[in-house]
C-alpha cells in the first residue's frame, strides 16, 4: 500500500477529487491510504503557524519550528522513512517520467504551503523535494498536491481497469509514445453534424489503427509542442518524421 500524508491549514480540502472515481475506488480497496493533518494542531500555546518574513516584504511564512513539530510527530520521528514533497513555483517541473519514479515510494508526506511559503531551513533540514505543476502561481499547495497524487496513484497496479491506458496516453515513459501527446479519440455516432469518424478506426485492422494513432500523436506533438517533438526526435535518432 502506498501511504500518503498531508500537512495543510485546510484539511477540509481533502480528499476532494482524490476520493471519487477510480482513485476513490482504489482508496476503498486500500491500494493507497490518505491521512490529513492540520498544521495548527502542532503549534503550542496558540502560537501563529506563520510569521513575517525576515528582510521585509509582503505575505507570511510558515514557521520552521511548528512545521518541524508536525513532521516529527506525523512520521513518528522517522522523517527519513518518507519522501517529503513541497509544491512550489520554484520547484522542479513535474513530468510523467518523474511521476512513475515517484510512484515507487511507499510513503509520501506533502507539506502544503500558503501565503509566501515555508521557511527555507525546514526544506534543507528535512531534504524536502520541491515540485511545480507549471509556470503558474496558485493560492496554496493543496490543489498542486492533489494533482501530483492523482498522477501517482493512477500508475499503481490494479488502479486502472485497462493497464494499456498507461502505455498509449500522453508522455507515457518507456513506450513508443514517450514525449508524444496522445492521439485524438472518437466514439458513436459515426457521423455527427456532418463530421465523420476516420474510416481507419472503423476498419477493424488493428495494425493499421495503431500506426494511424502513433502518426496522429506525432502530428499533434509537432504542431503543439515543439519542445516535446524535439525530445522525441532526439531519442529516436532523428529518424521519425510524420507520414
Amino acid at each position: 500500500m502506498l501511504k500518503i500524508k498531508i500537512i495543510t491549514l485546510f484539511p477540509d480540502l481533502f480528499p476532494g477529487q482524490l476520493g471519487v472515481s477510480i482513485l476513490g475506488e482504489a482508496l476503498k480497496k486500500k491500494i493507497w491510504s490518505l491521512e490529513v493533518f492540520n498544521l495548527r494542531s502542532y503549534s503550542k500555546d496558540s502560537q501563529r503557524v506563520d510569521d513575517e518574513p525576515y528582510g521585509g516584504g509582503s505575505g507570511m511564512v510558515f514557521r520552521p519550528d511548528i512545521l518541524a513539530n508536525a513532521i516529527d510527530e506525523i512520521t513518528n520521528n522517522q522523517p527519513d522513512d518518507y519522501q517529503i514533497f513541497y509544491p512550489s513555483p520554484r520547484g522542479e517541473l513535474l513530468n510523467q517520467k518523474k511521476i512513475v519514479e515517484f510512484a515507487k515510494n511507499t510513503s509520501m508526506l506533502f507539506v502544503c504551503g500558503r501565503f509566501e511559503g515555508i521557511d527555507q531551513r525546514i526544506i534543507e533540514a528535512y531534504n524536502i523535494a520541491e515540485f511545480s505543476i507549471g509556470d503558474i502561481v496558485i493560492s496554496g499547495g493543496e490543489l498542486a498536491a492533489q494533482i501530483f497524487i492523482d498522477a501517482v496513484v493512477r500508475t499503481l497496479p490494479n488502479v486502472l481497469g485497462n493497464s494499456n491506458s498507461l502505455i498509449e496516453e500522453s508522455f507515457a515513459p518507456n513506450s513508443e509514445y514517450e514525449n508524444l501527446l496522445e492521439y485524438p479519440h472518437y466514439t458513436r455516432p459515426a457521423i455527427w453534424r456532418g463530421l465523420e469518424v476516420p474510416a481507419i478506426l472503423r476498419s477493424g485492422n488493428h495494425q493499421q489503427i495503431n500506426l494511424w494513432r502513433l502518426n496522429e500523436s506525432k502530428v499533434t506533438t509537432q504542431q503543439r509542442r515543439s519542445d516535446l517533438w524535439q525530445l522525441y526526435k532526439d531519442k529516436k535518432g532523428n529518424k521519425n518524421e510524420c507520414n
